[in-house]
């Protein structure tokens, strides 16, 4: 049966490969999806550390509130 994920090759480390193996047998399900969770998990972090940034560097004395109401309009 044909797949519609994108398939991706990685080298892993010896190091990685274990523990990754380690945390899918616990979890009970494939290396491959335990490796494409922590991935998803990883970017949603880098996703959320640049949005901060972004607020952050927004967030200066002379910034403007707006409403939720304002910003949804």
């Amino acid at each position: 049966m044909a797949t519609t994920k994108k398939r991706i090759n990685i080298s892993l480390g010896k190091e990685t490969e274990e523990a990754l193996g380690r945390i899918a047998k616990r979890d009970q399900v494939p290396p491959a999806t335990k490796a494409e969770e922590l991935l998803r998990r990883a970017l949603e972090t880098e996703e959320d550390a640049s949005l901060d940034a972004l607020a952050s560097e927004r967030d200066t004395k002379n910034a403007r509130y707006l409403s939720g109401d304002e910003v949804w309009q």
